[in-house]
């Protein structure tokens, strides 16, 4: 008999049970957007999409002081360029007019109870995009945004 998995990165919640228990409270410190391209809002939307999915899906309580752990990074880059996708098959030709936008997050982990846990890593998402950038900005990097904090998240509270 068998069975179906159905996998949904942003549709789970974490079980209070894999943290362990003297890991209570974790200050995110705000992301600063130090790439060389800057989008004004992009700090402040990735920071508090990252806190609103620790406090959505773990019991651990976001301070603003010493916490048990801490994360911190930057926005290290922020760039879009003309991508070519090519043909499927002979018959087909690649397709033309496509964008990349790509943003690269620099993270640090740290929980002093267990520093094999603890990690300092970039992580990085694309998304591709016809037409103009301008007019779709805003819902790509919001796309791009879940991506990363979903890969972040799992580095941190998932390697338990």
């Amino acid at each position: 008999m068998g069975a179906l998995v159905t996998l949904c990165p942003s549709c789970y919640t974490l079980k209070s049970n894999v943290i362990p228990p003297n890991l209570k409270t974790i200050n995110i410190s705000f992301f600063e957007n130090n790439a060389p391209l800057v989008v004004s809002n992009l700090s402040q939307s990735f920071t508090e999409a990252l806190k609103e999915r620790v406090r959505s899906t773990t019991r651990l309580s976001i301070v603003t002081g010493e916490g048990d752990a801490r994360m911190s990074g930057a926005i290290t880059e922020y760039r879009y360029a003309p991508i070519s996708i090519p043909a499927t098959s002979p018959n087909v030709a690649p397709i033309a007019n496509v964008s990349a936008l790509s943003i690269t997050v620099h993270v640090k982990f740290v929980y002093d109870a267990d520093k094999k846990l603890s990690f300092e890593q970039n992580f990085t998402k694309s998304i591709n995009y016809t037409g103009d950038l301008s007019s779709q900005e805003q819902s790509l990097i919001q796309s791009i945004n879940r991506q990363l904090i979903d890969e972040i998240f799992n580095t941190a509270f998932n390697n338990w």
